[in-house]
């Protein structure tokens, strides 16, 4: 499958929201990372990625999103996650990653 990817700035919410639709892996990773942080360099803001319309993340997809969060944290930004599916969702449990991003719409939340 292939990655769509969408990133708009929230004037609102003072944030950028990333909107990727497919999958993110070995071959979608390098464009995920290019568009977010083409957005982040252009105007330093704490990004929000919406899961909606993501189906699949593998571990170099995983890698990519690590990549992001510490350029942010690097800069004192932060890194949101919305919206993800129960089985990307578990991935992140397993692997504990869900200590470092910050998930929002968890049930205990």
């Amino acid at each position: 499958m292939s990655l769509n990817i969408e990133v708009q700035f929230d004037e609102k919410e003072n944030m950028w929201i990333v909107f990727p639709k497919g999958e993110i892996d070995i071959y979608t990773s390098p464009k995920l990372k290019e568009k977010v942080l083409n957005a982040f360099d252009s105007n330093p803001r704490d990004i929000l990625i919406d899961g909606d319309n993501l189906d699949y993340v593998d571990s170099t997809g995983l890698g990519a999103l690590i990549y992001i969060l510490k350029k942010l944290k690097d800069n004192n930004f932060k890194i949101y996650l919305s919206n993800i599916k129960p089985n990307i969702l578990k991935l992140f449990h397993i692997t504990e990653l869900d200590k470092l991003f910050i998930i929002r719409g968890e049930v205990d939340e």
